[in-house]
Formats: structure tokens, sequence, C-alpha cells
């Protein structure tokens, strides 16, 4: 009974018993919404406390509470509304996790492994549902569900520090390949299902695929950093961009008869350059799409799940038995054979099978589409659901125990390289309209490092007392540096304190709070006074124990497409060049740009070689001869951002630190953003 329907007669709620109030299954808005939002909340944390994937708990819960299970709710249109735009969101994210970068490196063996993952599960897969009864395209789309996978125990790598493996790259290279390919198969099954696979689909979706996938991956970066640059400090709006770009992109599918979430996934694609893994934009998508969206299309999908089948259906164990073999044999195979190829031992073949035997996002999408078509019945959706339990429970075993031993290699390598920088990063706080990228570069090196930011304003003391406006300032500055590390989940500790000087005390707070870098705001030139007594900047970098980055950012520092790294011959014999090498690393892979190193050898000087020693083989770097100012401006682009290293030859030193060079630089290419990295010797 409604609502309304009890107020008209006059009655009140605590007069009528629960079976008139609570039919079954429940349809008043309030305790459907109530009842879903219970299940997000218990049911990942149940599941968790016996160490099973929360998404294992989102889908059993869906098939107790749907129609074949309680009956509490039912899969009506609501259900199928948010269900649907959970599953584009899922591909979306999925889209995010991957990156065009990932096959510029290693490029080779991403496109071996990916094509070998994905043929080996098409054709045993097809093969096996061929064999126990299935048709042609069941068989094939079934198959593509095989060859997909879901990088389910990304964050279990991510922890143990080998993101930056070689195994790691190859594998998600190969995701993308796979996934991309298992797309435009079940694409083409669905078309023949539907009898629309003719010669004219054909002569239509080649072209038409080729240019929607040209303007997605090509148009979105560029319609999006116009909208960044234009409404970049309006959280609200890009937000909203980004959402908006999802279903823009995901209804272009459909106008060129493909799947929406092809689409979809091709927008997470185009949009994750635009956006810092560590960034606040970053945190909230993944943070309402884990929480939301995704949650709501796992129920659904356990809706369509009937246990009953399990017992009144003797065939139903069979097709579940099949699946979750082929799935695990179908895997194996590719990881072991392109691990054996690539010269790699069997902990990094086995954590490349424990990253892409997954099944989850790509499998709950296709299985979903096929069902909804009548392509496949529940006895093919029992055993997916099959099938994704034992690998979501199987995968983060699989790479947690074979990735420890990796993490004892990466720990020996670090460690030998010196202490991270993000441990505790102190970024002085003064100026409102510089504020946000300084704070975004040092949550970034924080965040990375599960460090800690510490947000520092000077009050100077000058023999009068502090002036409330003064005090009100200061705490308005430190509020919002807080506001926007907590927005991206990073440990913050404001630091407000009143001193003689700004470069004594930030020296000090250094000293005192541990810091383990220090970035510092800079506006691109010096007066005569400054480079011939020295500013704020040197001296801070005279008085500082850690090492010290001296930022320009004249655009958002989210719009970096290219980090460049240049520095002389005679800098790559300084006990700090690894260092600044792992520096431009991160930041490369955290904007998801791409990484330049670029040598610079003094005409005067001998033409000596780098020692490939510090230097990853998988980086490209350019070597020239000539004028550094020179050289390096030329090959400077809009959207880079350069790296410098600077040098702290004596501490008496009058002149100023900086020089000639970053603020000529600075002069030819005002568009261009600039760390000058200066590490005590």
């Amino acid at each position: 009974m409604k609502p309304d329907a009890i107020a008209t007669l006059g009655l009140r709620v605590s007069d009528l018993p629960l079976s008139a109030i609570f039919t079954t299954p429940l349809k008043d808005p309030v305790p459907v919404f109530l009842m879903i939002l219970g299940i997000m909340l218990i049911a990942p944390l149940l599941f968790e406390k016996i160490r099973l994937p929360g998404i294992v708990g989102l889908i059993i819960a869906g098939v107790v509470v749907g129609p074949n299970g309680l009956g509490l709710l039912a899969r009506d249109n609501t259900i199928v509304l948010l269900g649907t735009v959970g599953l584009l969101f899922l591909m979306f994210m999925a889209g995010l996790e991957t990156s065009l970068d990932d096959l510029k490196y290693n490029a080779d063996k991403a496109v071996i492994f990916g094509l070998a993952t994905f043929a080996i599960p098409m054709g045993l897969g097809t093969v096996a549902m061929l064999a126990i009864g299935y048709g042609f395209l069941p068989s094939i789309l079934v198959a593509s569900c095989f060859a997909s996978h879901t990088l389910l125990s990304l964050p279990i790598a991510s922890k143990l520090g080998i993101m930056r493996s070689p195994v790691l790259t190859a594998t998600l290279g190969g995701t993308l390949i796979t996934n991309t390919l298992a797309l435009l198969v079940l694409a083409v099954v669905v078309k023949a299902h539907q009898g629309n696979l003719t010669l004219s689909f054909w002569l239509f979706l080649i072209p038409s695929l080729i240019i929607y996938t040209f303007l997605t991956l090509w148009g979105v970066p560029r319609i999006g950093r116009w909208f960044f640059q234009r409404f970049g400090h309006d959280e609200g709006a890009e937000f909203t961009f980004v959402l908006a770009t999802l279903f823009v992109v995901s209804y272009g599918a459909e106008l060129v008869q493909i799947e929406p979430i092809i689409g979809a996934f091709l927008a997470g694609v185009a949009i994750t350059q635009l956006i810092p893994q560590l960034s606040p934009l970053m945190n909230r998508i993944q943070f309402i799409g884990n929480t939301l969206f995704v949650p709501f299309f796992l129920i659904s999908v356990g809706m369509l799940v009937n246990p009953k089948i399990l017992f009144q259906e003797p065939r139903a164990l069979l097709v579940s038995g099949v699946m979750v073999a082929v799935a695990i044999v179908a895997k194996f195979l590719p990881a072991w054979g392109a691990g054996k190829l690539f010269g790699y031992n069997f902990n990094n073949i086995m954590v490349m099978f424990g990253l892409s035997v997954a099944q989850a996002a790509s499998t709950l999408a296709a299985i979903t589409v096929a069902y909804n078509i009548q392509l496949v019945d529940q006895l093919t959706v029992n055993g997916t659901i099959a099938m994704i339990l034992v690998t979501c429970v199987g995968s983060p075993w699989i790479t947690a125990k074979w990735g420890q031993n990796l993490k004892s290699e990466a720990t020996v390598t670090q460690t030998s390289r010196g202490e991270n920088l993000g441990d505790r990063v102190l970024v002085p706080v003064a100026n409102p309209n510089t504020e946000d990228n300084l704070l975004k570069l040092a949550i970034i090196l924080a965040k990375s490092a599960k460090g800690t930011l510490l947000p520092l304003h000077i009050l100077l003391e000058e023999g009068t007392p502090i002036s409330p406006e003064a005090k009100a300032r200061q705490n308005q500055l430190l509020s919002t540096a807080e506001m926007i590390a907590h927005a991206s989940v990073t440990n913050v500790t404001p630091i407000g304190r009143i001193d003689e000087s700004i470069d004594k005390g930030i020296a000090r707070v250094a000293q005192e709070k541990q810091a383990s870098v220090i970035v510092c705001g800079w506006k691109g030139y010096s007066t005569y006074q400054e480079n011939l007594f020295g500013n704020v900047i040197d001296k801070i970098v005279l008085r500082s124990s850690v090492p010290v980055l001296v930022t320009r950012f004249p655009l958002p520092i989210e719009h970096t497409k290219r980090v460049f790294f240049a520095f002389t011959t005679q800098q790559t014999y300084a006990s700090s060049f690894g260092q600044s090498i792992l520096l431009a690393k991160s930041l490369a892979t955290e904007f998801k740009a791409s990484l330049q190193l670029l040598q610079v050898v003094s005409i005067r000087g001998a033409n000596a070689d780098l020692d490939v020693a510090e230097l990853p083989g998988d980086i490209p770097m350019q070597t020239v001869r000539g004028n550094f100012v020179r050289q390096v401006s030329q090959l400077l682009k809009t959207n880079d951002l350069l790296l410098l290293n600077g040098a702290v030859e004596q501490k008496n030193q009058i002149f100023s630190l900086l020089g000639d060079v970053p603020e000529a630089i600075a002069r030819t290419q005002s568009q261009v953003g600039m760390i000058i990295a200066y590490v005590p010797h």
C-alpha cells in the first residue's frame, strides 16, 4: 500500500500490519533505495572479512534479494536504468586504467602478450563451448568473455611497489589490446545474431569505426584540454564535463552501430590523458563510480542469476565447470608462453597470470548485453558468475603471493637509490593564484609515496603584533590547502608559523618536521637586486638539508603532455642524478605523459657517453652538442614540463643560484612549465 493511499484512508503507518505496508517485491522508492544502500554497505564488508572481493558480495546479494531469490526487489526499469549507467561507468573506469602510452614502452612485449591472451582464449573457448552443445555464435561470444580480463589485482601490485616493473608494462599494454579486440568481437556477434551482418554493415562499420575512434582519441583530449583550461577552477564543472563526455561518446558508439560499452571504454582511454592518477578529479570519479554506479550494476547482474537452475538443470554444473576450467587454462598459457619468450622468471609469469586471469568488468558487460538480446540463456549467466567468483578470488591471491618476490627486488633497488621524495612534502603557500599548481605537484609526490603533505604559511615578525586580517588570511590559505589534500585522500598536516624571515622559517620547519623535500614557486624571472644578492629561493636552497624543487607553472599542471628532462654531461656524474631520473619517471607516470631525456654536450667538452647504468633502457634519449639554452628551447613545446638539475656549488656564494639558464628558457618558452631540482651533496 502506497503512503498516499494510507493518508487518504485516514490511517497511520503504525496502525497497519507489516504485510500491508511492505509488499513483495518492494515498489516504494524509499525502501527500495534504502535496501540497495544497505546492500552496498554491508555486502562488501562481510565478504572482505572472509577475504573475498567485495564485488563477489554485491553479486551474491543481488541473487538473494532478486526475483530468483527472496523476491524483495524486482529488476524493473529503474534497476535496469541504474544498472546500465553502472555498466557504462565500469567500462569507463576500465579505460581510465589503461593508456596509449603503455604501448610506447615495451610495445613489442605488450603487443605479443595482448594478441596471445586474446587468440588462445578465443580458440580454446570456442572449441570448448561447441563441444558441450552451444551454437556457433554463442560459443564465439562466450569465448570473447574468456579473452577479455579485468585488472582486479592492480591495487595489490601498486601496494607491492611493482607498478613500474616490465611485467606490469607488458600486462597493461596487453590488456588494452585484448579488451578492445574482445569488445569488437562482441559488436560483430550481436549484429550477426540480429541478422544485420551484411556487406553494407561491414562497408559502414569499418570506415565509421575508424573515424569514430580517431575523433574520440584525438578530439576528446583536445576539447577536454580547452575546457579544463577555461573552466578548470570549477570542480563541479570538471566532473560534469567528464560524465557528459562518457555518455556522448557512448551514444556515438550506438550511432555507428556498435555497443555503447565500447564507447565508454574508449572515452576512458581518451580522457585519462587529461586527469592525473592522483588528482582530486580522478579521486572523485573513482569514488562516485565505485561506491554508487558500479554497485548498482553488480546488484542488477546478480538479479539475473537463478540458483535454482543448478539443482533443476544438471547441465548447469557442466557449463559452469567448463567455463571456469577454460578461463584459467586459457589465461595461464599466454602468460607462460609470453613470459618464456621475454625471458621472465616464474615469479614474473605468475604475476602476469594473476593480473590477467580475473574476469569481471568486460565479462559482465558482454554477458549482460548477450543475455538482453537472448543470445545466451541463464545457464550461461550462472556459469559466468561462477567463473567470476573463482577468478576474482584467485587473482588477488596469485598476484600477492608471487608479487612479494618482485617487491623484494624493487625494495632493494629503491633503497640503493635513496630516500623517497614524497615521504614528507613541505610546500610553502602564500599566493592563492599559484597555490593550486604547487599543491597538486606536492600532492602527487606525497600520495605516490603514501606520505604526508605539509602546507606551510609564515607570518613575518616585524616588531608589531600580527593583525587579525593576516591571521585570517593564513588560516584561509592553510584551510584551502587542507581541503585540496583531503579531496585527493592525502595525509596532510597544515602548519602556521610566525618567524623573522621566510627562508629561515621554511628551513626551520623542514628540520623540525623532518621534511623529505621542499616545493617552492618561482615567478620565472629575477630582478637585478635578486641576481646580485640572491632571493628568497636562493636562501632556502642554501639553508636546506633536503632537496628543493623550484617550480614555475604558467598553465595548469594537469595539462602536461611531456616531461622533458634536460641535462649536461657533467651533471650525469652527480650523486643526485639517479634521483632526478626517478622524479622524471614518477611525474611522467602520474601525469600520463611521455618522457624525453636530452643530454647536451658542450662544444668544448669531450663527447662523453652517458652512464647507461643510471638510465632504464626504455626511455627515449637524445644527445645534442651546442649551447644548452638554445638546444633546449628549440625542442620544447607548449604543455611540456621541463625538468632541470640545479647546482649548489658553495654555501657562501653571492650571486643567484638560479643563474641565467632557467630565466633565459622561461623568456623564450613562456607556456612551458619548469621544475629546477636542487639536491644537497
